[in-house]
């Protein structure tokens, strides 16, 4: 692969990762934000010849945002034609499948030269945003998962998988489920969040539309946010337990496990 790697998301969990593992490879890469040098913004067609000038692979992240992100993103993979395209999809949305399926099922059709890194849920969601902010002064999580298990990942691995693919072989032209070692539960995270931090969290069990406002006080659209809190759900219902060996075909290591990754963030969780 020549050329620069554009990273969009550049601010978000995984392209900040991507960004520093790409520094530190003394790699060429482009961080495409709406404040960059060029500036590149979803909703502004006229800043993406600027952001795509010199640029051989693209690191795609759906902006969440902005308003049917999904459709302005193919608008955008049509102008950026033969590159290498590297798109964070999910797990649980298969090409063809609503919104990150969309993007997944364009890329089969078009592309000669692309993958999709499919994690399963990010570790780093209770390190950050609402989780955090809950951990810390309720010593609580909140969810509709029940009883549903998921092998979380951390952003870190999911950006090394990213690297991987955007610098490495030409031509994968299939998705990568990227997932941790072992399947937990969110009562299992709450235990393991506690012992870190040697204060008892809980997991407080809250209906899908409770989640949703939760998702929209944070900011979030209101049909990104059902989006979302449905997603979740589909985790009570064992939809995401799976595990898989592709993140350890792609770096040639392991994960970090949770109860790892729970030690790193131990004070972060601290009130």
């Amino acid at each position: 692969m020549s050329g620069l790697v554009l990273v969009t998301g550049a601010s978000g969990k995984t392209g900040k990762s991507l960004v520093a593992q790409l520094q530190a490879q003394g790699a060429a890469y482009r961080a495409a934000t709406r404040g960059s040098e060029p500036p590149f913004d979803w909703t502004a067609p006229q800043t993406w010849d600027a952001a795509l000038d010199g640029v051989g692979a693209i690191y795609l992240v759906a902006p969440p945002t902005v308003d049917d992100p999904y459709s302005k993103m193919i608008e955008f993979l049509k102008v950026a034609g033969s590159r290498r395209l590297v798109f964070l999809g999910m797990a649980s949305l298969p090409a063809g499948g609503p919104a990150h399926g969309q993007v997944h099922q364009w890329l089969k059709d078009n592309s000669d030269d692309w993958a999709v890194v499919a994690p399963s849920a990010f570790m780093q969601n209770f390190a950050e945003g609402s989780h955090l902010a809950t951990i810390r002064g309720e010593d609580a999580i909140y969810s509709n998962t029940e009883d549903g298990r998921v092998p979380f990942i951390s952003a870190d691995d999911i950006a090394r998988a990213a690297f991987a693919l955007l610098t490495g072989p030409a031509g994968q032209n299939r998705e990568f489920l990227v997932t941790g070692g072992e399947a937990m539960s969110y009562d299992q995270v709450a235990e393991q969040i506690g012992q870190a931090r040697g204060r008892p969290v809980a997991h407080v069990r809250i209906s899908t539309d409770d989640l949703a406002a939760r998702f929209i006080q944070r900011g979030l659209p209101e049909l990104t946010a059902r989006f979302l809190a449905a997603g979740y759900e589909t985790i009570a219902a064992g939809a995401h337990a799976q595990t898989s060996d592709d993140y350890g075909a792609l770096t040639g290591r392991a994960a970090i496990t949770f109860e790892a990754f729970a030690q790193a963030n131990a004070e972060v969780w601290r009130p």
